[in-house]
């Protein structure tokens, strides 16, 4: 499962509004800005908002979520944003709408007025289902049901697409080269833009001084060129970061091309590159690429789960894909990105699925599963005879000592409070101990009888972050009984460093005789009675 509290911003949040996403984006020059839909269709918004990002009608900054009541119940399917920040959406029903930045007409609505509010793009796209919008630095794209293409806003590179350089103050058909193709991807670069038609071929235009074309030279495109280099392979997927671009074909085989000051291409070094070149040769199958057009960060995911990430990483330069620990590659995105925004409208998916130990933590305790039960003080404790003989060397023992004919529904356990021994029973399906130090003295004396010396040091450990004045005599006590030398060491310190206002508690006089003495001599020999 997805976990957006990896973005940073998601921490202002309560779990119950974490919980209630569906959807997620974060954006923003330094990913200070989140748009999220929840389960029931709203659309909430908050951070910086800067040149109004937010969309909440005021350019003030908010920490609590504002809901944008526009778009709920809008069913958003695609969103993008880009530097100013400008943010762009579409939603199932194919409407575009935008807000923020609008410097270049970015917003597609013909002025250069910064958008408050998200408004509907209605120029040459109200006849026309959306259902894709990518967005470089300044200038958007809508790709619609039928294959068309549009963009608008800044055009100094071309990256409109239109044959000239004056900036597209609404959205206007990208044609040309893709006359007749039907386009079934789209991305775009700072300045730059990608598609890929539904044959498979890929087209560049736009800035192409570091090579994120793909045409094999430098020189910025103001409409529509082939990568000639890519033909005979079939390209699914492309995403472009900012100033390089990477391809995946039907094969999955993958393709870097562009700007490669931090190895974000992948090729082991850090020379540009202007045609495609293939990498990850040696991995196997690739399904996914990642990218972002504010960051020179790249990943893929291959068809076992491994994900590998590569480029500008935490301020490091990754020449090669490297190996991670991540399940998705929006984590990358998350964790090593900069800035750390989302290179898509992230999907959060709430699995029923549970892991191994969180289905054991499930069925501690459960009537319906187990086959065994303790009974402690009067009350019952339902367990697995197979995970307490995997987990614990004490009950292999006694299970062993049964023929299963002869084993008992119900175990009497009468040495042992119930407290103590649902933790030992509990942390044997957990690997953890949720009790007061009081408590964790008998769990001592337990795991110290049934030789679990791991639990055992569970139990020094809460016994020292629970000493008090009020208890430290008592716990000092019970180190001793159970031979805990390093727990004995720590109590018998607190209890010197804090000697006058110990010795005037009730535990302190009710101590044991020869144990009193011995810590009388013993404090002595310290200094700790010379007043």
């Amino acid at each position: 499962m997805v976990d957006v509290g990896k973005w940073p911003i998601f921490s202002l949040l309560s779990p119950q509004e974490v919980a209630s996403i569906r959807k997620a984006c974060v954006f923003g020059t330094s990913a200070n800005e989140a748009i999220y839909i929840t389960h029931n269709d709203e659309v909430f918004v908050f951070g910086l908002n800067c040149s109004n990002c937010l969309g909440t009608g005021d350019n003030q900054s908010t920490i609590v979520p504002k809901k944008l009541e526009a778009l709920c119940g809008k069913k958003v399917s695609s969103l993008s944003y880009g530097s100013g920040p400008h943010v762009v959406l579409c939603t199932e029903d194919g409407e575009v709408y935008a807000w923020g930045h609008n410097g270049y007409s970015q917003l597609g609505n013909g002025t250069t007025n910064q958008g408050i509010t998200p408004v509907q793009v209605c120029t040459n796209l109200l006849v026309k289902k959306v259902v894709e919008v990518a967005c470089g630095s300044h200038h958007s794209m809508a790709l619609s049901f039928d294959g068309d293409l549009y963009a608008w806003g800044y055009n100094n590179c071309g990256q409109v697409g239109s044959g000239s350089t004056a900036n597209q103050p609404t959205p206007r058909r990208v044609s040309n080269c893709l006359q007749g193709k039907v386009v079934v991807g789209i991305a775009c670069g700072q300045t730059s833009s990608m598609a890929v038609v539904n044959n498979g071929e890929v087209y560049g235009w736009g800035y192409n001084g570091n090579g994120q074309l793909g045409l094999g030279n430098n020189a910025n495109q103001l409409t529509p060129c082939r990568v000639a280099a890519l033909h005979g392979v079939c390209v699914l997927q492309i995403v472009c970061g900012y100033a390089h671009t990477l391809a995946l074909t039907d094969e999955g085989l993958l393709y870097a091309w562009g700007a490669n000051t931090y190895g974000q291409l992948g090729t082991g070094n850090k020379s540009n590159q202007l045609s495609p070149v293939q990498i990850m040769m040696e991995k196997e199958r690739v399904v996914e690429i990642a990218a972002c057009h504010s960051a020179h960060t790249s990943a893929a995911k291959t068809q076992s789960g491994q994900v590998y990430m590569w480029g500008q990483c935490r301020g490091q330069s990754v020449i090669f894909p490297h190996l991670t620990h991540f399940a998705c590659t929006d984590d990358v995105f998350a964790c090593f990105a900069t800035p750390a925004v989302m290179w898509r409208l992230l999907s959060v998916e709430h699995e029923d699925f549970l892991t191994v130990a969180e289905s054991l933590k499930k069925e501690f305790d459960s009537p319906e599963t187990s086959d065994l039960k303790f009974r402690v003080d009067g009350k019952y404790i339902h367990v697995h005879k197979a995970v307490l003989k995997i987990r614990c060397e004490h009950f292999r023992t006694m299970f062993q000592s049964y023929w299963n004919e002869d084993m008992k529904e119900v175990i009497e356990i009468d040495q042992f409070s119930y407290p103590v021994y649902r933790a030992f029973l509990e942390y044997l399906y957990t690997d953890s101990v949720d009790l007061p130090p009081e408590d964790a003295i008998g769990l001592l004396d337990l795991a110290t009888s049934y030789c679990e010396n791991r639990l055992k040091k569970l139990c020094q450990h809460i016994i020292k972050r629970g000493i008090t004045v009020e208890n430290a005599f008592s716990l000092l006590s019970a180190a001793v009984r159970y031979d805990a030398e390093d727990l004995e060491e720590f109590c018998f310190k607190f209890c010197v460093n804090h000697l006058t206002e110990v010795t005037q508690t009730t535990a302190f006089w009710q101590m044991d005789g020869p144990l009193l003495k011995e810590f009388i001599a013993k404090a002595s020999k310290c200094g700790a009675f010379k007043n």
